[in-house]
């Protein structure tokens, strides 16, 4: 009898070099590594550096010398953000053939303050007001007129079309079950802007799909941004991969682990002496 193939379980860590790893990249990394491992699946590493004010090449080697140090094994070459462009451009223009695209040439200052007039009864979502159909908060005449001149803008999605346009959606999470997915609760996210782009809810969606990425493993700090990234998984017509959403690590106070946190860098324990062993035994792991 020939053996049924099952799908090779294909995990990712992707981090962005704006700093150090500390410890909780360290459980994040080594959970997704391990998952993978554990069935004889591919652990893939993938720097996302779209944001070229804050990003630092200099990092991308300590990411790499720190995931090395802990004896994690990845594929290569890696992939960069910085270097697939094109790729973000072709979701997005997509997206705009199917009209689901519109420049918002206000500022988030300009955006507050509409949103907090007295007539407006702006929409709560998970990080506050949520921003429907800006566009149509200036006249047709002056949009026309800062995209003529210029003017920076951010690309949003308009969400009421894209969710008709989808239909119910769901995913799995190991961590929480079959999940019903709710994008309206985050109104109309900016997916790229003039000066950048993309942004990280769509690099990061057309990122999983292109790399086949089968298990996606990261912090609970990003459960709510799968809401937004199923979405566009349905309208570009990408697989869902499941995902496994852990705990956040904090300090003893409570706090959740940053690259602030200088002492506990991985760096800075390895010069402190200790051992990719103590690092796993610190994370509980």
């Amino acid at each position: 009898m020939t053996p049924i193939a099952r799908p090779v379980t294909v995990t990712r860590f992707a981090p962005s070099p704006t700093g150090l790893l500390h410890l909780g990249h360290a459980y994040s990394a080594m959970l997704a590594h391990d998952a993978a491992r554990k069935v004889g699946g591919r652990f893939l590493l993938r720097i996302e550096d779209i944001d070229a004010g804050r990003c630092r090449e200099e990092f991308v080697a300590a990411i790499e010398e720190d995931l090395a140090w802990l004896g994690l094994e990845w594929e290569r070459p890696v992939r960069r953000q910085s270097e697939h462009m094109a790729d973000y451009r072709a979701a997005l223009d997509r997206l705009e053939a199917m009209g689901l695209l519109y420049p918002c040439f206000l500022s988030r200052k300009e955006l507050d303050a509409a949103l907090s007039a007295p007539h407006f009864q702006a929409m709560q979502g998970p990080e506050g007001p949520v921003v429907v159909d800006a566009d149509r908060l200036l006249p047709a005449a002056e949009r026309q007129a800062r995209l003529a001149a210029g003017e920076p803008y951010a690309l949003r999605l308009r969400m009421a079309a894209a969710l008709e346009r989808a239909g119910p959606l769901t995913w799995a999470d190991e961590t929480h079950g079959v999940q019903t997915a709710d994008p309206a609760a985050f109104g109309d996210v900016v997916l790229a802007r003039k000066d950048t782009p993309t942004s990280y809810h769509l690099s990061v969606t057309v990122d999983d799909a292109l790399q086949g990425v089968s298990l996606v493993v990261r912090g609970e700090d990003l459960f709510q941004a799968t809401h937004v990234h199923r979405l566009l998984q349905a309208l570009l017509d990408l697989p869902t991969p499941r995902y496994r959403h852990h705990g956040l690590l904090t300090d003893p106070e409570g706090r959740r682990y940053a690259k602030r946190d200088r002492a506990l860098t991985l760096r800075a324990l390895r010069e402190a002496g200790r051992t990719p062993g103590d690092v796993r035994a610190m994370v509980g792991l």
